[in-house]
């Protein structure tokens, strides 16, 4: 049997969601709550491997992650639910779970994914939320020319080879990915950005995110991203923003599957900015 799962989790203290033979990792504490659970139920308890829709960094956060493993273990899905989240810490939590086929992959099966970084900038630091929001100083009575960043995105709508804002460290096979739309939200001290496409290069969207910053800080003009982005030269783009504020919010499948959207009402972000 495939299970699929919809987690949640705060990634402020984790090292990223992949495993890693230093441990600390998102999947880690999944696979054990699992494995926990299901020997709980009296079935041998062997490791459990989950397939994930997007390997989130160190620092990163999710609003709907999804996940799936297999298991000849059968119980219904608010059983899942309930006892897996029983053996997670608290910053990870089981939405939801249900029995899938197993032509559906989490990873191979989605077709788009939402990300979205919220940035507090001000005079002043936000401490409360400093581990869920990026931060950059601004002076007093100054904001980010949001119209400029807002025509910089435009250039970035369709599909392109990415490699201005990739990793060294990427592996996908290749950099070129569609982004279908890319929407900047101004509610002062806020700044959010919401970034739709079909998938996305290791820390693609914390580097453009710093582009983004660069030019509505007036460093750049909008023009600029246009510049970087046919210039396939990590060199010239921002450096990479910080991980705080980058959330993982929504993975869209085929309908076939019927797979369960986020739990946003669960999320500190506005309606507006998480609900889309």
């Amino acid at each position: 049997m495939r299970i699929a799962l919809g987690l949640q989790y705060d990634g402020s203290s984790y090292s990223g969601w992949q495993t890693q033979p230093n441990g600390n990792t998102i999947q880690d504490d999944l696979e054990k709550a699992i494995t926990a659970f299901i020997g709980e139920q009296g079935a041998q308890a062997l490791p459990v491997s989950t397939i994930t829709a997007g390997r989130t960094d160190s620092g990163v956060h999710a609003l709907g992650q999804v996940v799936h493993f297999d298991t000849q273990v059968e119980r219904d899905p608010f059983s899942w639910v309930r006892g897996i989240n029983s053996f997670l810490p608290k910053e990870i939590v089981i939405n939801w779970a249900k029995p899938v086929s197993d032509e559906f992959s989490a990873r191979f099966s989605a077709f788009e994914r939402t990300y979205i970084y919220a940035l507090h900038a001000g005079p002043c630091r936000a401490p409360l939320v400093s581990s869920r929001a990026g931060y950059l100083l601004l002076p007093p009575q100054k904001w980010f020319d949001v119209k400029a960043m807002q025509l910089a995105a435009q250039s970035l709508i369709g599909e392109y080879d990415f490699t201005s804002f990739r990793s060294s460290e990427c592996q996908s096979k290749t950099p070129v990915k569609t982004i279908y739309s890319i929407d900047i939200i101004s509610q002062e001290p806020w700044l959010y950005f919401r970034i739709r496409g079909n998938a996305f290069l290791h820390h693609m969207v914390r580097n453009l995110v710093g582009s983004f910053l660069q030019i509505g800080v007036g460093k750049q003009a909008a023009e600029w991203m246009g510049q970087l982005l046919t210039a396939k030269d990590r060199r010239l783009a921002a450096p990479t923003f910080m991980a705080d504020g980058l959330y993982l919010a929504k993975i869209a499948y085929p309908e076939q599957f019927e797979i369960p959207g986020p739990w946003l009402e669960n999320s500190w972000l506005p309606p507006e900015v998480a609900g889309a």
